[in-house]
């Protein structure tokens, strides 16, 4: 089932979400909803509060950034096959250096910026299979899953602007939060969530 984009303005995207109860029998039903959700909004991840739901997962699938011509062989090869389950994901270390691409959100559609993250992060977490994984990750995959970890800790990318930079936009954030904005999947927006 295809599940509205919660916009930017909403509570739930501004609050750190809960663990999962990893015995939850809605827990498969509930991934399938959110494959299913990215993929015809078109999004590289999607995290659960984006669908209104204050709960620590993600997922992620980054394989149409194998197609960007300027990476190499080696890291479009890894994310050509990139595509998992982030359930109660802890972030246990990111490191390297800083590094800055511009990126974009699902609850704040036509708005992308550059922003800043390091380059290698290594994750804990459970699968889709319930299985505990510690993975490390670097460049376009870590930042997919720093931008999708960053959601369930109740931090949107343009909180990571300077103060600056969201005078600039604040006009069209409210217009988000409004719903005067036009794509092309579902959306709620915080005035329909009350």
């Amino acid at each position: 089932m295809i599940m509205p984009i919660v916009a930017y303005g909403a509570a739930v995207l501004k609050k750190k979400a809960k663990d999962l109860d990893l015995n939850d029998p809605k827990l498969p039903e509930l991934i399938a909803n959110m494959w299913e959700t990215m993929y015809a909004s078109h999004g590289v991840g999607l995290a659960a509060p984006q669908v209104g739901l204050p709960y620590r997962l993600f997922v992620v699938d980054a394989s149409p950034f194998a197609d960007d011509e300027s990476l190499d062989a080696a890291e479009a090869n890894a994310l050509k096959d990139f595509k998992e389950v982030f359930i109660n994901p802890i972030m246990v270390s990111e490191s390297g250096d800083f590094w800055v691409f511009n990126e974009g959100c699902l609850s704040i559609p036509d708005i992308r910026e550059d922003v800043r993250r390091k380059e290698t992060i290594t994750i804990r977490y459970y699968n889709e299979n319930l299985e505990e994984q510690t993975r490390t990750l670097d460049g376009l995959a870590a930042r997919v899953v720093q931008h999708e970890y960053d959601h369930i800790e109740g931090i949107l990318f343009t909180d990571h602007l300077t103060a600056f930079k969201k005078r600039l936009l604040k006009g069209r954030l409210q217009n988000i939060a409004k719903g005067n904005i036009d794509v092309d999947y579902r959306m709620r927006f915080p005035n329909e969530l009350k």
